[in-house]
């Protein structure tokens, strides 16, 4: 994913999709992104730019559509606790604490409007 040329900034896209099959097909067919899979849970795409990923859980659009809709957009940083407090400093409420996953950590947390983000790192 990332390296320390990227601290503090957008680095991957992820979207939480009904279906990863279906969600391969559309993006690959009307876009061209190649993919990787990391089992049935998880995709990983490339556009050519940026990499991002299909995480497979209920599908918000169908199943809950009042429901705040889109991608969770992910930050990289070099220093992940670092990071943590002085997103907690700034205002943030942390409603996923940090966690491990394939390739690194990360923890998610919600901005004084409410959008969900997260950050990672690989160290």
């Amino acid at each position: 994913m990332a390296n320390s040329g990227n601290d503090q900034r957008i680095d991957y896209v992820e979207f939480t999709v009904g279906d990863i099959v279906r969600s391969r097909d559309f993006y690959g067919k009307a876009f061209g992104w190649s993919f990787k899979d990391y089992g049935p849970g998880y995709c990983e795409f490339n556009d050519g730019r940026l990499t991002g990923g299909f995480a497979l859980g209920r599908d918000k659009v169908r199943d809950h559509p009042a429901e705040t809709r889109g991608p969770l957009v992910i930050l990289y940083a070099t220093d992940l606790a670092g990071t943590q407090r002085r997103v907690e400093e700034a205002g943030a409420k942390i409603v996923k604490p940090a966690y491990s996953f394939p390739g690194g950590r990360r923890f998610h947390f919600a901005d004084p409007d409410g959008y969900e983000l997260a950050v990672w790192s690989d160290k």
